[in-house]
């Protein structure tokens, strides 16, 4: 691993008044004589690493004496080549049209399912999939099976696919790899311990019958909206996932694989098929209806199925217009594609078709020559959150508000907010159900794939809103404006005026937000037999809340307003006893703590709230011995292990950012984590980062966003940068690399 080495060449004293508030004007100048990192220098200082801008503040215990600070000022000349460095790389990579789109990784469920359902069509011959099937072996724990996360456990589900995987291309039982994943998926419960999705592979595929399966009843789509139980109240994923799950069940299709690439030795005679199933009232009232409509089924009494396939059909066709298929998410287009075919659809019917190339859109082949599977796109996340790091870069590297000109991190940003603009779903999708006086609501949002347009998500309209924002802030410091961003402002101000109103009708009764549907929180729908994969509903969470008054306060929403008060209630109401807040969709109380603090700094909630310095406390307490963060996935299975985890760049800038958020970027745990993300950066400017911090259903599936220990650090150091006067005065020192071992 190399790493970028920074010397700063000779430069003027720092001016900024800031650095001298802080210091006062003897201690600045005398900061700038004396030896800095090693060396003795007159008014000149010398920077051998970005690191080197606070060696040595949060390496020791305690404190530094304050007689030391202003070594901090001059130190940290490195910030400047250190961002820009990232921003280079990031520029490096914006397509033509102005978006940024980086991999979005999985665990080998992906790979192992896209195998089993070209089984299932007969492509098994396609190019991809011995790269599919070297990645699933190069992913196989030590101990034989899978895990959905790397340093995660067996998980059973994963290890059923890609043993079956293995064995539909080629690979025979005796095989070392192969035998080892039978110890394991023994070990970890046996093939019948596997969750619903795995059963109705397994049931295509003829491994067991689909009486095995729960039953997902295409009845379900004519359920009214004003009944308890019915289609709109379950998550938006799920529904596109149900819809032509149900018709898969209604006609059960199968194709029997040969024998010898079956799984038939997973299933000895004396294999347990008791499963664990889920206690209490609902579980069991969801387990007879379950029986109830198998038994129907078995006598022939189904008198609303024609009306109901058609029904889902429907439906179904419906959200394909406009969207990188049903849902724009991996599972559903699979599902879909299965589903049409079982119906009848020729396999070149325009159906068809279009499920396959959406499909197939989401093969990458990556350098060493393995396939690898995407479960969707995140354009829209990724040029958001990148918009607001160039901005917020430019603030610091470019020098002074007025600085004339526009910069190539200004440029790239333009670009981007363009793209974003052109981006937003203007039509009215399944939100509205949920949503009273709906019809007084514009059309508005984002979606987090390129189209999507049944679905834009609170998350994204809320980050795309924060990033629209910085940048208006940001060009009204340029001075004169051309006529290409008076419009560009004309554009961005209505997108605002349009997307807040909409995510003010998204708020939930309890005062936050889920990221769908407003309101969808049945709790006993997650009872249902085939609702294991832990993401039924779509319920308010912390960190949704938190980005939401993020996107409030950056324009120009405060305390005393009715949304944003019944936000902070919710958060109030939501924080864990020990100050932190679960994360939903980024792993996870590092997550959901920074979220909430960065929503609660832009609305005003003063810094000595004890729902922020408890919340700053537990980043503080949770900062790890090499003085960044990390956390696991595991601490969703366990809350205990909140906190806990290898560090990472994304966790440590998202610590960093919610400190600075609480107010506290001078204490030594902010420092310290600046040092990490500055010693850890690259010679290309970007960070390592292998492990999963990103979430899809808490403790079924997780992420690795390529660019979340990009743009996230990038961001963090920014801020840093822009708070801390002592770190921001001296910017601008010449920039040397020297590649360091």
């Amino acid at each position: 691993m190399r790493h970028a080495r920074f010397i700063a060449g000779p430069a003027e004293a720092p001016s900024d008044t800031g650095a001298e508030a802080l210091l006062g004007p003897a201690a600045l100048d005398r900061s700038l004589e004396g030896t800095v990192a090693g060396r003795t220098v007159n008014r000149v200082s010398v920077i051998t690493h970005p690191g080197d801008a606070l060696r040595g503040l949060g390496g020791g215990a305690g404190e530094l004496p304050r007689s030391r600070e202003p070594a901090f000022t001059e130190r940290a000349r490195g910030f400047g080549p250190a961002l820009r460095l990232t921003a280079d790389w990031l520029r490096e990579r914006q397509a033509v049209d102005g978006h940024w789109r980086g991999p979005l990784e999985g665990d080998t469920i992906l790979e192992s399912e896209y195998l089993l359902i070209l089984a299932w069509a007969g492509r098994l011959d396609r190019e991809e999939v011995p790269g599919a099937a070297r990645r699933i072996l190069a992913e196989q724990l030590p101990q034989g099976g899978w895990s959905i996360y790397p340093g995660g456990p067996v998980d059973v589900s994963a290890s059923v696919k890609a043993y079956f995987a293995l064995k539909l291309t080629g690979h025979e039982p005796s095989s070392e790899p192969l035998r080892r994943a039978r110890r394991a998926i023994e070990g970890a419960g046996g093939p019948w311990a596997v969750n619903s999705f795995t059963r109705f592979y397994l049931a295509l595929l003829g491994q067991i019958p689909y009486s095995a399966c729960p039953a997902v009843p295409p009845e379900m789509v004519l359920l009214p909206d004003w009944f308890p139980v019915n289609l709109c109240r379950v998550s938006a994923w799920s529904r596109t996932m149900i819809v032509p799950l149900s018709l898969m069940w209604a006609f059960k299709p199968v194709r029997h694989v040969p024998k010898q690439q079956g799984i038939a030795e997973l299933f000895p005679a004396d294999c347990p098929r008791d499963q664990a199933v889920k206690e209490g009232a609902w579980a069991r009232f969801f387990r007879g209806v379950d029986r109830v409509m198998k038994g129907c089924e078995a006598v022939g009494f189904v008198p609303l199925r024609p009306r109901a396939v058609q029904a889902c059909r429907r439906w179904m066709l419906e959200r394909f217009a406009g969207s990188d298929g049903l849902g724009a998410i991996f599972p559903p287009i699979v599902w879909s594609l299965v589903a049409l075919r079982a119906m009848g659809c020729r396999e070149d019917s325009a159906e068809v078709r279009e499920c396959w190339d959406q499909l197939l859109r989401l093969v990458e082949i990556e350098p060493d020559g393995s396939t690898r599977l995407e479960p969707c796109r995140s354009p829209v996340w990724d040029t958001a959150i990148t918009v607001i790091g160039l901005v917020e870069t430019g603030r610091v590297v470019d020098g002074s508000a007025s600085a004339p000109g526009v910069s190539t991190d200004a440029a790239a940003a333009d670009l981007g907010v363009d793209w974003l603009l052109d981006n937003e779903v203007r039509v009215r999708g399944d939100w509205v159900g949920a949503v009273p006086a709906a019809a007084g609501v514009q059309a508005s949002g984002w979606c987090f794939q390129y189209a999507n347009r049944f679905y834009p998500d609170v998350d994204d309209t809320a980050m795309v809103v924060i990033a629209l924002a910085t940048w208006r802030d940001g060009v009204q410091r340029r001075g004169a404006l051309a006529a290409a961003d008076r419009r560009r402002l004309e554009r961005v101000a209505a997108a605002i005026g349009r997307a807040r109103p909409w995510l003010e009708a998204m708020q939930s009764t309890d005062g936050g937000w889920g990221a769908f549907d407003r309101d969808n929180n049945l709790e006993f729908l997650c009872e249902v037999p085939f609702a294991d994969h832990n993401a039924m509903i779509d319920p308010s969470t912390p960190d949704l809340a938190g980005r939401v008054l993020e996107a409030f306060g950056k324009t120009g929403l405060r305390i005393g307003h009715e949304a944003v008060d019944r936000a902070v209630v919710y958060l109030r109401r939501t924080q864990e006893s020990s100050g932190a807040w679960f994360g939903r969709w980024g792993v996870n109380y590092v997550y959901g703590t920074w979220q909430a603090l960065e929503g609660l700094r832009a609305v005003g909630v003063p810094l000595g709230d004890p729902l922020v310095s408890r919340a700053a406390d537990w980043l503080v307490a949770h900062q790890q011995a090499d003085g960044g963060w990390g956390e696991s996935p595991a601490s969703y299975v366990d809350p205990a292990l909140a906190g806990i985890g290898p560090t990472t760049a994304s966790q440590t800038a998202w610590a960093v950012a919610g400190l600075i958020a609480a107010g506290r970027h001078d204490c030594r745990a902010a420092r310290r984590g600046v040092q990490w993300l500055l010693d850890r950066q690259e010679a290309d400017g970007s960070w390592e980062q292998r492990e999963f911090t990103g979430t899809g259903f808490p403790k079924v599936f997780y992420l690795r966003y390529h660019y979340y220990p990009i743009y996230f650090p990038l961001l963090a150091l920014a801020r840093f940068a822009l708070v801390a006067p002592a770190a921001r005065g001296a910017i601008g020192a010449t920039l040397v690399k020297e590649p360091v071992a």
